[in-house]
């Protein structure tokens, strides 16, 4: 199948436009994107993380990785629930594995998160949040200080470098098996200034922050998947992945559907981009990458995206995995979750999910995912 592929500039018209009608009568058109998609994914079974083995293991007790794509450890010592960790396969553009998003480890998952990233060939982690907010731990810090080396169960843990960006670190990590003479270097991208609630205060940090993260994989070969993670999971990181996903197919000059790759990030993990905010800022935060890209190659930009281009007007913050709203977002949660059915949804999703012809994904050829040269100016 041929794709139809457009210019920088027509891209940026058309999704300015775009942003301009969804962000009108009060974003009216992002309000009910975003509604529409709240049943998504909601009947996926989600046994195997509910199961009374497993629950100690989960950051938050109603976010759980769906079944059919969760990322399965290798069992230890024939015991059978050793091969659980609160996390997902999901797509990025090129196969539903391109990425893992998993919760912020925990003290007793410490083990199995690093177990995770040297049994998958992990080399790049994408950290979207803070370790604490005030008095909340968010995320257990999982990584030595600079020169130090920490073992986690059978992997030996080295933080190398850290080197401080604008609004971000990227530490490079060396990891190994104990008595294993192989070593890994991981590139870990933490990125703390995002707040537990609500969004970033500028689309262009967040921007800048994944155009580094893009380019980067860009520029390395793809050995294994890149975890995501932030509190939860879902919130920040199904945001951080929709961003750069989109990113990738508009420099491929193909047209971004924000809705669509929302839709599909959902059919792998619960409420990928959580709340409106997320959602709103994705497309801010899309528009900033292409109205600058677009300058940088001294193009002329489009009428329409020359003012207020990433003006929109979010509605009130919402908690992404903890705080005071998790008692609220439960009960809106199963409001939603009792609906019925729009009369057009497949019986069955996970069919949707198994059928090619239905990913968005599948526009991008997965050996040319990553090759910026081919894309129209």
């Amino acid at each position: 199948m041929r794709v139809q592929t457009f210019s920088r500039v027509q891209i940026l018209q058309q999704f300015s436009s775009r942003c301009q009608e969804l962000a009108a009568n009060d974003n009216r058109g992002f309000k009910q994107e975003f509604e529409e998609l709240s049943d998504v994914g909601k009947d996926l079974p989600t046994r195997v993380g509910d199961s009374e083995a497993n629950r100690d293991k989960n950051r938050y007790p109603y976010i759980l990785p769906y079944d059919h794509c969760r990322v399965r450890l290798s069992v230890q010592n024939s015991l059978p629930h050793s091969d659980y960790i609160n996390a997902n396969f999901v797509p990025g553009g090129g196969s539903e594995r391109d990425f893992i998003c998993t919760q912020g480890p925990l003290q007793n998952t410490l083990v199995d998160f690093w177990r995770m990233v040297w049994e998958q060939n992990v080399r790049v982690i994408v950290m979207v949040t803070a370790l604490r907010h005030k008095d909340t731990v968010l995320c257990e810090k999982y990584w030595p200080p600079e020169g130090g080396t920490v073992y986690y169960g059978l992997v030996q843990v080295t933080t190398v470098t850290c080197k401080q960006g604008p609004d971000y670190f990227v530490t490079s990590i060396n990891i190994r098996q104990r008595d294993c003479l192989t070593s890994r270097m991981i590139t870990q991208y933490y990125y703390p200034s995002w707040p537990d609630r609500g969004v970033p205060k500028q689309p262009s940090s967040l921007s800048t922050f994944t155009e580094h993260v893009r380019q980067d994989l860009e520029a390395s070969p793809r050995l294994g998947p890149a975890v995501v993670h932030c509190s939860a999971g879902v919130g920040r990181s199904g945001t951080f992945v929709t961003l750069l996903w989109l990113m990738q197919l508009c420099v491929r000059g193909i047209r971004p559907n924000i809705r669509a790759a929302v839709e599909d990030l959902r059919l792998h993990r619960m409420w990928m981009v959580q709340n409106l905010d997320q959602y709103i800022f994705v497309h801010q935060c899309l528009l900033h990458w292409l109205f600058w890209r677009t300058a940088a190659c001294n193009q002329p930009v489009p009428r329409t995206s020359t003012n207020n281009h990433v003006q929109f007007e979010a509605s009130s913050s919402r908690t992404e995995g903890g705080g005071s709203g998790r008692r609220r977002r439960r009960s809106r949660t199963r409001h939603q979750h009792g609906q019925t059915p729009p009369s057009d949804q497949p019986q069955s999703r996970v069919q949707q999910i198994l059928n090619p012809g239905n990913l968005l994904r599948r526009l991008l050829p997965s050996s040319s995912l990553f090759n910026s040269d081919s894309h129209p100016s």
